[in-house]
């Protein structure tokens, strides 16, 4: 069963730039730390990615495939098998977000 994803999770972007992560959620946290919910977008700081010299570094990261049994407030919780999509100013798609260290103290199906 996957792991929830909350605030205190490493998350990157494919290029090494990392997400600050931060959530509307008040209500559920997971050892003691707020897990995220779908709608949440991370920013993302130090993304190097450029397209033929161009810089185009990840900005932010779009989330689906998020819990459709636990939510809060109607929202899905971010499970380690959701997907990130990590996105350039523009809201263009860069590549899949990589969570380092998903949170193994509660599971969710």
């Amino acid at each position: 069963m996957p792991a929830i994803i909350t605030i205190d999770n490493e998350i990157q972007c494919p290029h090494g730039g990392m997400a600050v992560l931060t959530t509307s959620n008040t209500l559920f946290t997971v050892a003691g730390s707020a897990a995220l919910l779908a709608t949440d977008t991370p920013i993302i700081a130090g993304c190097v990615f450029n397209i033929s010299g161009v810089p185009s570094p990840c900005v932010l990261i779009q989330w689906a495939g998020a819990a459709e049994s636990l939510t809060v407030n109607g929202l899905g919780v971010v499970l380690e098998t959701s997907i990130g999509l990590c996105c350039n100013a523009a809201g263009a798609p860069q590549g899949p977000a990589i969570v380092n260290d998903a949170t193994p103290d509660v599971e969710a199906i």
